[in-house]
């Protein structure tokens, strides 16, 4: 995997990464405004974007096992942290959603 070809992957993990979290967020606000359909939305579309980090991830990793050198580097840890957080963000999102929800159902 060459120097240009690893960078778009490492600026496809930041930008998959951050809409990861991004939407998540997103998720976390509409619930508890109360509007369900749109947080199951925004946490669908979260999921999107952490299936095209894993994708990239992927693309990596095979290279790896194919005896490929991947460089990492400074670049990489950032890209990979923006990915975890995202990650760490959805998984919190789906939980407040579930309890913004249930908190609508006890409330009626």
């Amino acid at each position: 995997m060459g120097d240009d070809e690893r960078m778009q992957v490492v600026m496809g993990l930041i930008m998959h990464g951050g809409s990861i979290k991004g939407f998540a967020l997103q998720a976390i606000k509409a619930a508890r405004e109360g509007d369900f359909a749109q947080a199951d939305d925004f946490l669908a579309q979260s999921a999107d974007e952490a299936k095209s980090a894993h994708d990239a991830q992927t693309s990596m990793l095979t290279a790896a096992a194919q005896g490929e050198k991947v460089a990492i580097d400074i670049y990489m840890v950032h890209a990979q942290d923006h990915v975890m957080t995202g990650l760490a963000t959805r998984d919190l999102a789906v939980e407040m959603v579930a309890l913004y929800k249930k908190l609508a159902e006890t409330a009626s």
